[in-house]
């Protein structure tokens, strides 16, 4: 699949249909609304992806010091990343794609189903130990000494 023309018409796409949902809102509530709530999801956002990133912050450090490999808190944390930055975009379409990334559930959804289709692969479950490592059993092995 070549990603190239979808990003490109996704780019192209999206910066037209924020106008047309601006213009239609402005013209219904008037500018001045219009202007007040695209600031105001701004910061709500904002404040919702600071304290949801502390969140996915605090249960990765649970997870790595129980010595488990936090891989759904990396990927919540990306979407984290994406979600604050559609709402920090001025717009309708942007920020209520970026509220659904904040939204648990959602994101946790969207996750397993790329997880699922292959966009995203988890290789293994973390670091291992070399054979024999843990058992007393010695890892034979050649080195050579270099001076300095």
């Amino acid at each position: 699949m070549r990603l190239g023309p979808a990003l490109f018409a996704v780019f192209l796409a999206v910066p037209l249909f924020e106008i047309y949902l601006l213009l239609e809102v402005g013209g219904s509530i008037g500018v001045s609304w219009t202007i007040f709530a695209v600031v105001f999801t701004a910061i709500l956002g904002a404040g919702l992806v600071r304290v949801q990133g502390f969140s996915t912050v605090n249960r990765m450090r649970t997870q790595m010091d129980r010595g488990e490999l936090p891989a759904m808190e990396i990927f919540e944390g990306v979407f984290l990343l994406v979600a604050g930055a559609l709402l920090l975009t001025p717009g309708f379409f942007t920020d209520a794609v970026g509220f659904a990334c904040l939204t648990p559930p959602c994101r946790r959804t969207v996750i397993h189903y790329l997880i699922r289709r292959g966009t995203i692969v988890q290789h293994g479950s973390g670091p291992r130990e070399p054979p024999g490592a843990g058992r007393g059993e010695a890892i034979e092995g050649r080195y050579r000494r270099v001076d300095d």
